[in-house]
């Protein structure tokens, strides 16, 4: 069985579904049968693509106008079609002429993970050689220390001389985990 799902990006009257419920029924898919969401793609929630994913069956075709009617992201689509194909149903998209079933769209959907893990690839590379430009810089970054240098020094001191770490804590107003942590982290370096 086909199962049709669109999209328009507003809830307003200037988007409909008009296009995209003529080419899913012209492709053969039930108007019975169709599932739709007016909001953005971007959004988690969708519940026309939640009661169409829910309908399908193994052995169905979820059939979408274009790709970007039903997924947030590259990442995001190759999640939803996988998800499909590991429950035994295909994916069509009619623009892109995408059909896991025949050999051809396996190949295509083969190359858009390809293209996902590289995106991804080049993404993890961008964030690291940004860490160590930064890291040049004298920029780390994470969270930032709740202990200043100055009065990591003071407390460091008060240890000394025999001040206790609950002592310390209750004077310099720092709490128990973090005044470990802040010691451990003078001592590695």
């Amino acid at each position: 069985m086909l199962i049709g799902y669109m999209r328009v990006s507003s809830r307003d009257d200037r988007q409909t579904t008009a296009l995209q419920r003529d080419a899913l029924v012209q492709a053969g898919v039930d108007p019975r049968n169709l599932y739709e969401d007016k909001l953005s793609g971007a959004k988690d929630d969708r519940p026309g693509l939640v009661q169409a994913l829910a309908f399908l069956q193994p052995g169905d075709t979820l059939v979408v106008w274009k790709l970007d009617r039903l997924g947030r992201s590259l990442s995001h689509l190759l999640k939803l079609i996988n998800e499909l194909k590991d429950r035994g149903v295909q994916f069509r998209s009619l623009t892109e002429h995408m059909d896991t079933s025949t050999p051809q769209g396996e190949l295509l959907f083969s190359i858009f993970g390809a293209l996902a893990q590289y995106e991804r690839s080049l993404i993890r590379e961008r964030v690291l050689a940004g860490l160590e430009s930064a890291k040049r810089r004298g920029i780390h970054g994470g969270r930032p220390r709740t202990i200043d240098e100055e009065k990591l020094q003071a407390i460091q001191q008060a240890l000394r001389e025999g001040m206790s770490k609950a002592a310390v804590c209750r004077n310099f107003a720092v709490k128990r985990s973090t005044l470990i942590d802040a010691l451990k982290r003078q001592t590695h370096s």
